[in-house]
């Protein structure tokens, strides 16, 4: 992530090519990236266009931190993850900003759905406007333990907040690193992964657009039946085992 050229590539192609699609989603009136179940159906040409995009691995890089668990030895843990995040150090994933910045000249508001806790907007809110990512306010900033009326979260699940969004804006695209910044994730296992893949298909890269994350998913606990109290030798072993090897 950090010394892969083709990395950095990938993330430039992706953000060059959604920004290259924003006119043919503002044009078409019934162009929405919302699946029905979660506020597809109520989307309309009256309301204000927007993307909705994750924060991490998405628009922000956090490898850094990663790189400091590597150098340091350690393991993460929320205190840690937290005190990165008042750092406000995270720079843009490549081409994020350039994006960004083209959706809002052309009149589209920039929508962070993250799984940064509510109680970090201030922090993230200042990283993203010290890098250069518009922030129309602080409404923008959609995290971890919102409250949405009527609807039930479920554990870190982003639909109840993508249902939020459906009720102000029309959702132009989704940005994001893992499928569940796109839809809910009812099974993750690698086999319920897969059909997800292959049912949505003719979304990626028009109306969902996803970023390289090879340091963490939900990829990874799938592996191993998403006990994450495993110790890590076992967790690791699952992952080994899930491997194709040529033989």
């Amino acid at each position: 992530v950090q010394r892969s050229q083709e990395y950095r590539a990938s993330a430039l192609q992706t953000w060059k090519l959604a920004g290259e699609q924003l006119d043919r989603a503002l044009a078409d009136p019934t162009w929405t990236a919302l699946l029905p179940e979660e506020g597809g159906t109520h989307q309309s040409a009256r309301l204000k266009p927007a993307v909705v995009v994750d924060v991490d691995e998405t628009v922000l890089d956090n490898s850094p931190f990663q790189a400091r668990l590597v150098h340091d030895e350690g393991s993460y843990s929320d205190a840690g993850w937290a005190a990165w995040v008042n750092e406000q150090k995270a720079e843009p994933v490549p081409g994020a900003v350039r994006f960004a910045q083209l959706a809002a000249s052309k009149g589209v508001t920039m929508i962070y759905i993250s799984n940064r806790t509510s109680a970090m907007k201030d922090a993230t809110l200042a990283n993203l406007r010290k890098v250069g990512f518009p922030v129309a306010d602080d409404s923008v900033y959609l995290g971890l333990g919102t409250e949405v009326p009527g609807c039930r979260q479920v554990g870190s699940e982003k639909g109840c907040r993508r249902l939020l969004v459906a009720q102000q804006y029309r959702v132009l695209m989704q940005v994001g690193d893992q499928f569940t910044d796109f839809l809910q994730v009812q099974d993750n296992t690698l086999a319920a992964r897969d059909a997800l893949l292959d049912k949505y298909q003719g979304w990626i890269g028009s109306r969902w657009w996803i970023l390289p994350n090879p340091t963490y998913g939900g990829w990874e606990s799938a592996s191993f039946n998403n006990a994450w109290s495993l110790p890590a030798e076992q967790r690791n072993a699952a992952k080994r085992a899930a491997l194709e090897v040529a033989r």
